[in-house]
């Protein structure tokens, strides 16, 4: 499916970041006040990609809370 998006009526898919903002993640309000695509911006950005201060554990659990399904195809 690569980055093909699924979309089933009557659902919303979850948007970039939207669990970082959510709980107020001290590297995701850094990441607000720089210019997307920047270098500052890319270096922050390499704290959530290498050493995220979040769980999967969390991540999922937070999901489930909100009401999130997780599916995938055949």
């Amino acid at each position: 499916m690569g980055s093909d998006k699924l979309f089933i009526r009557g659902f919303i898919n979850y948007k970039r970041r939207e669990f970082c903002k959510d709980v107020k993640c001290p590297v995701q309000l850094e990441l607000d006040t720089k210019k997307e695509g920047s270098d500052e911006y890319e270096r922050t950005r390499l704290i959530c990609k290498e050493d995220c201060c979040y769980t999967t554990y969390q991540f999922h659990h937070w999901l489930i809370d909100k009401g999130y399904l997780i599916i995938r195809p055949e």
